[in-house]
């Protein structure tokens, strides 16, 4: 589990409602209209300007930010190392029975078994790379898409606030309760982008970011076994793409 993405939101949140209660009832903040508006038409729009599978494959994404745990570029590098490891005890055909959740590893480990050349794992990797940042700038988009349409339906909740408010003019004692609540699919809208879908977007980014250079360190991880799978060597190699204070020589 993201440790840091479930922090920061649930203390966002209990910021949030701790002012609320500071200042009054969190009944005066809850409005079922505001909340169809602000809600329904976001869900709405972003329907209309994504196709619906780039909808849904967004949303995923979004919720395994909280379940998966980031994936250091050290520890891709310290995998590659016992790899060669493998390779330079047991031959390259052992690198067939290694068992992993990545399937970018699994392929490599099979094109260096099949004593594959460098140009063959360079065109295979580079079309994962290719599909893997297609895939995660979609997820990026639609939330970054959700970011900017809340805030705009809050926007209109509030504009159809104030004409239901201005067309009961005759009761002064109505316009304050009607203003705050006009008010509220503003606050709505900004507290879902600013919160929720701005804040994920910008996570997706960096998971990103994150995963190209672990797919780049076992691209380069695997020419270097096929090059010469000494351990050391490939280790020394690797280790250029994590920054100094992360850098462990460990297995």
């Amino acid at each position: 589990m993201d440790i840091a993405t479930l922090l920061g939101l649930t203390t966002g949140v209990g910021l949030v409602l701790g002012a609320i209660f500071m200042g009054g009832s969190l009944l005066q903040f809850m409005d079922p209209p505001a909340v169809m508006i602000v809600v329904g038409g976001t869900l709405a729009a972003i329907c209309v300007s994504h196709p619906l599978e780039e909808v849904v494959q967004a949303f995923k994404a979004g919720f395994k930010i909280f379940a998966s745990r980031k994936v250091t570029a050290q520890e891709v590098v310290n995998v590659m190392v016992r790899i060669a490891d493998i390779s330079r005890r047991e031959g390259l055909l052992a690198l067939e029975k290694i068992r992993t959740d990545n399937m970018v590893l699994k392929k490599a480990c099979k094109l260096i078994a099949d004593n594959a050349g460098p140009q063959l794992i360079q065109d295979t990797l580079r079309i994962e790379i290719h599909s893997l940042r297609r895939r995660h700038q979609i997820g990026e988009t639609v939330f970054k898409s959700l970011g900017t349409f809340s805030p705009a339906f809050g926007l209109i909740g509030t504009l159809i606030g104030l004409v239901q408010m201005l067309a009961r003019l005759e009761n002064p004692k109505t316009l304050g309760p009607a203003m705050a609540v006009a008010l509220l699919t503003t606050f709505y809208g900004a507290l879902l982008a600013n919160l929720v879908f701005l804040p994920v977007a910008g996570k997706l980014r960096a998971r990103t970011q994150q995963e190209l250079l672990n797919l780049e360190i076992i691209f380069e991880g695997a020419r270097c076994i096929l090059q010469n799978n000494n351990p050391v060597l490939v280790r020394d190699k690797l280790s250029s793409f994590v920054p100094p204070k992360e850098r462990t020589y460990g297995g």
